[in-house]
């Protein structure tokens, strides 16, 4: 058997849904200006930071603000679909293993070390045994096994997170088939993880939040799990183990978490981390309000648009601020249909309307709407050239797992229209709107989220930009809870400019791209794949998790990306350049790849 231990770091990855930007900002003045502002001079520059830096002993108390035009739509973390929940409940909780946000290395968590079989199959993880719930509880190994097998594995919760551990395989007989992973709590501080089959990502994927059995489990057996800790109880009934928790929330006002006294944590020196006392986060309703309260100095971090850099960037020294540059995000923008046919299980009413399945489902016409997208306007106008027109599903940011060669419908009017003429949807009234076969006006809503401003001007210009090949999309900005609630419940939507997180492991994406998955945006929860292509991608993310060996694991997901970037279920747009203002007032902060500081330790130099 072999054994790790690893020096500790903490990393927060906010999942799903891309609602506003979450900041994990800060540096001290490692930003070189715009001389060095290729990305490959960006990535070699933060290296070097990763590379360089080492922990001070900081100074406890301070507080840090933030502003976002996120609003929490839960405090059930297992429930969340949205970015801001998933990011800010993150905070309260810790899994078993986490990720440095200096190395993207995974290290210790809860789980102080762990070995595995020689087949990789059987993981027994040792747990910390100073580690207490915030109401003062022991942490244990039976929490672990409650929080996979209670609550992942229970069919009667809507969690995407039990996506990430359906084990899918061949068996004896060639044919696919699906498992879970057993668990077990062998004594109070060990916990051991059978698996069907080998899993990649397995230590990776031991981020996962753990939950505490003693306040949920009731909920669990009494069938009452979805109404616990919702949007509307008390926060601070919310109980995890992590470094805060939420002290108040008021809607449209604020958030605001203070730090766990008797976090398991501590500096080199012994001292309890984490250093910063409240975490404040101004709920503002656009991204223009942001600013605002930026330059006002009522906030100390701000994720700058490519509109605001150039006037940002001349007061760096006067509003005592850097702005980081730290290449293509890992999150993604896009614009999808909807191509869900089914029905309303109560009025039997279809969730998209006959005609337009039609055109949504037809390859062609989504080709043709590629074609259309000026991705480099999009850079131009909206990014203000702080930006990079995005074509395969995983960004340049993921390393080697992103697929640069995949097909690339660029901007063009002509084979756009070639392609609509070729259908024989043509304009037969002179109204500047083509129609279908049967007549119908190839018309549809597009929306995306209110007050992410950057958003709306890309469906604007989407919007626009299809005008003129004949499309007539009516374009709309509504509220981002109400979005996600189309998306993930009602399905009553048309087409949708929205955006997902990323990461540095594809795996992560299965929730999205596998054909049964609630967040297959397109068509989600098939029961049997709608297509061969989708069934092909099914296979290439299950054979990605399963393989060991790094450069086949990197051919299976960039196949899979070629096959989405051939099919266009989600045609992309931009990737946006990671901007962060910050304060020039905090220590242990540098500029990295993956991350800007780990908040544990993070304190203020000006107190």
């Amino acid at each position: 058997m072999s054994r790790w231990r690893m020096t500790r770091a903490w990393f927060l990855a906010p999942l799903l849904l891309a609602a506003p930007l979450l900041l994990a900002a800060c540096g001290d003045g490692d930003d070189d200006g715009d001389a060095a502002d290729t990305p490959e001079a960006i990535v070699g520059s933060l290296k070097e930071n990763a590379e360089a830096f080492e922990y001070e002993i900081g100074t406890p108390g301070g507080t840090i603000t933030s502003s976002t035009i996120g609003e929490p739509l839960t405090f059930n973390l297992p429930l969340a679909n949205d970015a801001y929940s998933s990011g800010l409940l993150s905070l309260l909780f810790d899994g078993l293993t986490e990720v440095s946000w200096l190395t993207d290395e995974v290290e210790p968590s809860l789980a102080e070390s762990w070995e595995h079989s020689e087949d990789g199959l059987s993981w027994t993880f040792y747990l910390r045994r100073d580690v207490a719930w915030h109401d003062g509880q022991p942490f244990t190994a039976h929490d672990v096994e409650f929080t996979f097998n209670r609550i992942i594995y229970n069919e009667e919760i809507p969690t995407n997170t039990r996506q990430a551990f359906i084990f899918r395989f061949l068996d004896e007989s060639g044919e696919w088939t699906q498992d879970t992973m057993t668990v077990t709590a062998v004594d109070d501080y060990t916990v051991r993880f059978v698996l069907p089959t080998s899993f990649a990502p397995f230590i990776r994927s031991m981020g996962t939040a753990i939950y505490p059995r003693h306040i949920l489990e009731p909920h669990v057996e009494a069938g009452t799990f979805t109404e616990v800790w919702t949007i509307d109880a008390d926060p601070t009934t919310v109980i995890g183990t992590g470094p805060f928790t939420i002290e108040s929330y008021e809607p449209g006002e604020r958030v605001v978490l203070r730090r766990n006294p008797n976090y398991w944590m501590t500096d080199a020196e012994g001292n309890s981390l984490p250093y910063i006392e409240p975490i404040v986060h101004l709920l503002v309703e656009d991204i223009e309000a942001e600013l605002v309260l930026f330059e006002a100095g009522e906030t100390d971090v701000h994720g700058v648009t490519g509109e605001e850099y150039a006037g940002l960037k001349p007061l760096e020294e006067e509003g005592n601020f850097t702005i980081h540059r730290r290449g293509p995000a890992f999150g993604t923008t896009f614009l999808a249909f909807n191509q869900n046919p089914g029905s309303n299980a109560e009025s039997g009413a279809p969730y998209v309307a006959p005609e337009k399945l039609a055109w949504f489902s037809s390859q062609d016409f989504r080709r043709a709407v590629a074609h259309a997208i000026d991705k480099d306007r999009i850079v131009t106008e909206v990014m203000h050239g702080l930006g990079y027109p995005q074509w395969a599903a995983i960004s340049p940011a993921a390393g080697d797992f992103h697929n640069p060669d995949v097909r690339r419908f660029e901007y063009d009017v002509d084979e756009a229209n070639e392609i609509l003429d070729g259908l024989e949807w043509t304009d037969s009234d002179g109204d500047g709107v083509r129609e279908d076969g049967a007549g119908n006006p190839i018309e549809f809503r597009l929306v995306t989220n209110a007050g992410n401003t950057v958003r709306e001007q890309v469906a604007a210009l989407i919007a626009e930009n299809l005008a003129a090949i004949g499309i007539k999309a009516n374009y709309d900005a509504i509220d981002f809870g109400e979005l996600v609630g189309q998306l993930t419940t009602s399905y009553q939507w048309e087409a949708i400019v929205i955006g997902l997180t990323g990461g540095t492991e594809p795996h992560g994406g299965i929730g999205v791209w596998h054909s049964s998955a609630d967040l297959h945006l397109w068509n989600p929860k098939q029961e049997e794949p709608a297509s061969e292509w989708e069934a092909r991608i099914d296979e290439l993310y299950i054979l990605g998790s399963q393989e060991l060996d790094r450069e086949k694991r990197v051919e299976h997901y960039r196949d899979a990306q070629a096959i989405a970037a051939e099919q266009l279920p989600l045609i992309y747009t931009t990737l946006s350049e990671r901007l962060s203002a910050v304060r020039k007032v905090f220590g242990n902060t540098t500029p990295t790849l993956y991350g800007l500081w780990d908040i544990r330790y993070l304190y203020r130099t000006d107190q």
